[in-house]
């Protein structure tokens, strides 16, 4: 099986072959590929895509820090057209790869039946990683990588096909 790089290479040349831009092409196919990314790395970012919940503990930044912080307008940079997905939020690493849970208190987290709630005013407090110690990552990144590769090859693909039946 070749690599991707080879797979988008061998497109780029039949589109070159048949007159394209490829230029051209490649700056749009990038572009909607790094927003689909965007877009499927946002569509599993807490709160979104997650069954979690509580009063003051949830506020969707993390999510939308996705769209602010991606570069989805292809750049070229050392002779490469780049893009990027990234999300800036200080710990975004922490839930896209997972964290080590140190027990430790928090002030003003407090237990409301299943739900945990934060109290802006900082009365009470609970100790937390007692039980668990490890948290799993929720891989954003990951997603959204798949997606911009999907992405890709399909619409080079659909480039190829119309430059060929012309």
């Amino acid at each position: 099986m070749s690599s991707f790089g080879s797979q988008i290479r061998k497109r780029l040349d039949q589109l070159r072959r048949n007159g394209e831009d490829v230029v051209k092409v490649m700056r749009e196919v990038a572009r909607d590929a790094t927003i689909n990314a965007v877009e499927a790395a946002t569509s599993i970012t807490p709160p979104n895509g997650a069954e979690l919940s509580g009063t003051n503990t949830r506020s969707g930044e993390l999510a939308q820090h996705w769209a602010t912080d991606s570069k989805t307008e292809p750049a070229f940079v050392g002779g490469a057209m780049t893009t990027y997905l990234k999300n800036d939020k200080e710990y975004a690493s922490y839930v896209d790869k997972g964290h080590r849970m140190d027990k430790h208190f928090v002030p003003g987290l407090v237990k409301n039946g299943p739900m945990l709630e934060y109290n802006p005013d900082g009365k009470g407090g609970i100790m937390v990683g007692t039980k668990t110690t490890y948290v799993p990552g929720i891989h954003m990144t990951k997603k959204g990588i798949g997606a911009y590769r999907r992405t890709l090859r399909t619409e080079l693909d659909k480039r190829v096909r119309k430059a060929m039946s012309k």
